[in-house]
């Protein structure tokens, strides 16, 4: 039995590649190089890897004419219907909270201005990765910390017109503060008509001429005083990531901006999910790329399977004109070139009334006033102009 010869020289692999470079992109003309001149692989394997190759590649292609539009609308939206009709058997279940199936999605393609549950994923560097007591530490200086945070007990002595607090110290250790941090805080308070005492873990704000009113009123305000932390995270949990292998932080309440200047946070791969605020501070990649992940995520949780160029579309859609925009009369349909698209979405005689007005012309380029005229619709075999010559 004859052994099948291992490729020798390279030169046989560089002239089949030149062949595919007529066939395929650069991208994977490059990436396929790169992955077989470190292998040894026969003639024989070489021809079935181009051919399943190729044939990969045709399937993968549109035709020309395609309606991508409509296609991806109808894939996004048959899971969306599922997801209706999974919540109501989910209801009550913490796992399966209703802000992460239909409502989740519909603030993302409405592109809505505050996420119902803002979250950040934060991510570590080298050194404190793989440690979880560091990953710990960080957590700290990324939570935000009240006093009430750090309050063992508090009373109000109406008759003194006092607010007597009694910090707790093991509380105050284990978020990395010290007296000295609350002493600092609660003395800005001096000077507004109150006096302040501090015994030991004991704060002691005795305020002049003070009503009931007024006295929770200050009580109520310096509990919510700031002493470490970001503002509007409210919580920090630090868990260990199997798909990573690495510790990482997840947050409730986001401030990406401040998130990204913390020691020890790894700034490339930081990510919230409120799309307009990754807009502000990252750029409008950024927020596309949010977008399909978060409609990614949402479809995932919910066991539904969509191709994720359909998401890419949608988030192509939502950001290609440099800033966000939900897909709606708001948005992206308000900004169509046709006048009657954007009188057969919603609010049809004002959108009428003002393309009468400025004059606006109908080119009949797309599928709505295609159909609305009864034309041809550009799509398809209907996207081809045949010319004849008779002679």
């Amino acid at each position: 039995m004859a052994e099948t010869k291992s490729m020798g020289p390279q030169e046989d692999l560089n002239n089949v590649l030149v062949q595919l470079a007529k066939i395929l992109p650069p991208r994977i003309i490059d990436d396929l190089r790169n992955r077989l001149s470190n292998m040894e692989i026969t003639k024989e394997q070489l021809a079935n890897l181009t051919r399943i190759l190729v044939n990969e590649y045709y399937k993968m292609l549109i035709d020309p004419g395609e309606a991508i539009g409509i296609v991806t609308a109808q894939s996004v939206g048959e899971p969306s219907t599922q997801m209706i009709l999974r919540s109501f058997h989910f209801a009550g279940l913490r796992e399966f909270s209703m802000a992460l199936g239909l409502p989740r999605m519909i603030e993302l393609v409405d592109a809505r201005r505050k996420p119902s549950i803002p979250m950040m994923m934060i991510y570590l560097d080298e050194e404190h990765r793989k440690d979880p007591n560091k990953a710990q530490e960080v957590a700290y200086k990324v939570q935000l910390t009240t006093i009430e945070n750090v309050t063992k007990s508090v009373e109000i002595d109406y008759i003194n017109s006092q607010i007597i607090i009694e910090i707790d110290k093991n509380e105050l250790n284990q978020r990395g503060l010290s007296m000295e941090d609350v002493r600092k805080v609660v003395e800005r308070i001096k000077g507004k008509g109150a006096r302040v005492e501090i015994e030991d873990n004991v704060i002691r704000v005795t305020l002049e001429e003070a009503d009931i009113i007024k006295l929770r009123r200050v009580r109520d305000k310096i509990m919510q005083t700031r002493l470490a932390g970001i503002k509007n995270v409210k919580k920090s949990l630090v868990r260990y990531s199997e798909r990573d292998g690495e510790w990482i932080i997840e947050t409730e309440g986001t401030n990406l901006e401040a998130v990204l200047t913390i020691d020890g946070v790894d700034y490339r791969r930081t990510i919230s999910n409120d799309i307009h605020e990754v807009a502000e501070v990252l750029g409008v990649e950024a927020a596309r790329t949010v977008i399909m992940r978060e409609l990614k995520k949402v479809l995932d949780q919910q066991g539904l399977d969509t191709d994720l160029r359909h998401l890419m579309l949608v988030s192509d859609v939502m950001t290609w004109t440099g800033k966000v925009r939900q897909v709606g009369r708001h948005g992206v349909v308000s900004e169509k070139e046709s006048p009657l698209a954007r009188a057969a979405f919603e609010v049809t005689v004002k959108n009428l009334v003002e393309a009468s007005i400025k004059g606006e012309f109908e080119n009949f380029r797309g599928v709505v006033e295609s159909v609305l005229a009864g034309k041809y619709i550009p799509i398809g075999t209907g996207i081809v102009q045949l010319l004849m010559e008779f002679e």
